[in-house]
């Protein structure tokens, strides 16, 4: 989502290459991969620009970098620019419980156990009620300013709150966050946004699809 909204407001060094790691096949392991994330976890970035390569790895580290690399999605102001941070380090924090956490017990655990799902599901519900008293406020998360912190958060509970994550919608009574649905609604708009979620996506509708993106070709 960042290197498109990047190139849609006429970035043109913000030109990437987007490589598919299986990671079910394990290439994440891979000496090579190892390299760039010694953590071995995705996404991570290499970034040829300069003299030398410069690995960045870990999603919110990478949207920093960007966003200092370009001097864009990030505000000058100090205060929102202090705002903008930490949220998108409250994502950092918050996003495991719902990955890990929530959508491991609710949708793909082999046994179905109430305990971790009511835990996680009422620490999943808690987060989006911070969300929607927040967003109650402020248009974006660090106020009227699109930003990183937006971009972080949004696939995870913008996806949440749409009923799309884990097919959860019912289930955590997402209809309640109307705040939270007005601001997933309004980056969804968003034509870079599109363009970012079609990429390396492996599931879904085929025409939605874009395994590996190289150009802005791949995207049609």
């Amino acid at each position: 989502m960042m290197l498109e909204e990047l190139l849609a407001a006429g970035h043109t060094g913000a030109e990437y290459d987007a490589w598919l790691i299986n990671i079910g096949e394990g290439d994440q392991f891979s000496s090579g991969y190892v390299a760039a994330n010694p953590n071995s976890k995705i996404p991570v970035l290499v970034d040829r620009s300069g003299a030398a390569p410069q690995r960045v790895f870990e999603s919110g580290a990478i949207l920093l970098y960007l966003a200092e690399k370009f001097g864009a999605f990030l505000p000058t102001d100090h205060a929102a620019r202090s705002e903008a941070l930490s949220w998108l380090f409250w994502q950092m924090g918050a996003a495991p419980y719902l990955g890990g956490g929530f959508g491991h017990f609710y949708a793909y655990a082999p046994h179905k156990m109430e305990y971790p799902i009511d835990r996680f599901a009422m620490e999943a519900k808690r987060q989006l009620s911070v969300l929607d008293q927040h967003l109650a406020a402020h248009t974006y998360m660090a106020g009227d300013e699109y930003s990183i912190a937006d971009m972080a958060i949004w696939p995870w509970y913008g996806g949440l709150a749409k009923g799309l994550l884990y097919e959860a919608g019912t289930f955590l009574s997402v209809h309640e966050y109307t705040h939270v649905i007005r601001w997933a609604d309004a980056i969804a708009a968003r034509p870079a946004a599109q363009r970012g979620r079609r990429v390396n996506r492996v599931w879904g509708e085929e025409d939605q699809q874009v395994r590996e993106r190289h150009s802005a070709g791949d995207i049609s």
